[in-house]
């Protein structure tokens, strides 16, 4: 059993450092788009195909997971769970590679290949990975590990900005003019990174989950409504933090809400994500029955002052602003308590909470509309784990399958910001809010149905043995 639990804790470790790249360079995308669209005196529309190719590689790569599960059988049943991740790995590290010849050949054509490269690794990633972390352990513990690796991949998402930032515009800048070999060295970088990760997974001792029935043919993950309305659910969740992330800087930048620059408005989007970091650090202890009531509240009060200390050594704000983001710290905290540390029930009450933080945005004055939307953030944050480890809950042979159906729901990251762009553009930019709070109100009634159902977020779906 000793052996068993060092394995776990090896691999989770594992695990957590490819949460951490993939949050990095997703987040990278932000920094190359104006890049881009400098370089190649590009509309807005036509630089958007940045995140259209990135996440549109999201709902392909899944649909082609899925159809093949459907017409042959789940590959991740058949290779296993470590070959996925290795073999997205690799592909991760071909699409960074593929920066290299579209900076030499100036061609933004090859740019957008070397995204969609990297989406169709990072979806092998997220099929995988996801559904890996939650069974390393205790079926109830599942959402607690999520919420700690998702952690760290925020970390990576709050890093990315400053040192992306400074390799592109600073270390790698030919002066003061764009030629594109900005990205070439870094990517490079990137691709060798992924490539090390590659050969530690390789050696790394990992378990082996295997399940009875590795001819899961047809759509048997459909057959569990928990899965079906998951999948709705992680469409919502992606589309309405995606969308508001978008939309925030140019919120902050209306007369009625502050007149802010783009220059200050972006430290308050660090709060945003950075909230989000908090969040799933705290739902890692409190989803972590091994931890008392007591010790779970002394640990999530030390995380959340630490964290928050570290975001503000970072963001670029008066020191006094801590103050307001403290509060709505410890607002986040006490939901942790009323939900209990349940995963469904804390997704009700975070989501609940969202919509009212939305209605102060649209509605209220200029100081509580701008706090209300960042701290959205740090509502969101335990969303992601518990959407998804309450949807795959009980799908055992129909784990990987269930797990793909729920990575291609992240193409609301692409129609949700679409949709209340059109809004925006027609009604208003503070009423195009109201559509994102519709998301919420879905994930209100996903985290409801879970929790009278009984579902705890488990994944406990095959036996373990230890093995590479």
């Amino acid at each position: 059993m000793e052996r068993k639990q060092t394995t776990n804790r090896l691999a989770l470790a594992t695990l957590t450092s490819l949460f951490f790249m993939w949050g990095f360079i997703t987040c990278m995308n932000d920094i190359l788009i104006p890049h881009l669209k400098e370089l190649f005196r590009l509309s807005y529309l036509q630089a958007m195909l940045v995140q259209f190719c990135f996440f549109g590689a999201y709902f392909i790569g899944s649909l082609i997971y899925f159809l093949i599960s459907y017409f042959k059988s789940d590959p991740i049943n058949r290779i296993g769970y470590k070959n996925g991740i290795l073999l997205g790995l690799l592909v991760s590290a071909i699409g960074c590679f593929l920066f290299y010849p579209a900076a030499a050949f100036v061609q933004y054509g090859l740019f957008l290949s070397a995204f969609f490269i990297l989406g169709i690794g990072f979806t092998l990633l997220q099929i995988t990975a996801n559904p890996f972390v939650a069974l390393l352990g205790e079926q109830h513990t599942a959402s607690g590990r999520l919420n700690l690796v998702q952690g760290f991949n925020s970390l990576g998402t709050t890093i990315a900005p400053i040192l992306g930032g400074y390799l592109i515009f600073e270390l790698f800048a030919d002066g003061t003019e764009i030629t594109g070999s900005e990205t070439k060295f870094p990517y490079l970088f990137f691709g060798v990174v992924f490539l090390l990760l590659f050969i530690l997974v390789k050696l790394v001792k990992l378990p082996v989950f295997k399940n009875d029935d590795t001819s899961a043919l047809g759509l048997g993950a459909l057959r569990f409504p928990q899965l079906r309305l998951g999948a709705i659910g992680i469409f919502c969740y992606v589309g309405a933090e995606v969308a508001i992330g978008s939309f925030l800087i140019n919120f902050l930048n209306l007369p009625e809400v502050g007149g802010m620059s783009e220059v200050v408005a972006k430290n308050y989007l660090s709060l945003y994500w950075g909230g989000a970091m908090i969040g799933r650090f705290l739902g890692a202890i409190s989803f972590n029955s091994a931890i008392s009531l007591t010790k779970k509240i002394v640990y999530m009060l030390f995380v959340a002052c630490v964290i928050t200390a570290l975001i503000f050594g970072i963001v670029d704000l008066p020191l006094q602003q801590a103050w307001v983001f403290g509060l709505l710290v410890l607002g986040n905290l006490l939901l942790f308590y009323v939900g209990r540390f349940i995963a469904s029930r804390t997704l009700l009450f975070f989501a609940m909470m969202n919509v009212l933080l939305i209605l102060l945005t649209v509605f209220g004055p200029g100081e509580v509309a701008l706090w209300s939307l960042v701290a959205i953030g740090l509502f969101n944050s335990v969303m992601w784990s518990n959407i998804f480890t309450l949807a795959i809950s009980g799908l055992k042979e129909y784990t990987s399958q269930g797990s793909s159906l729920l990575v291609m729901s992240i193409l609301g990251g692409a129609l949700v910001p679409l949709g209340q762009g059109a809004i925006a553009d027609y009604i208003g930019l503070n009423e195009s809010f109201l559509l994102p709070a519709v998301c919420y109100l879905y994930l209100v009634y996903f985290g409801y149905y879970c929790f009278r159902k009984g579902l705890d977020g488990s994944a406990k779906t095959a036996t373990v043995s230890s093995g590479h």
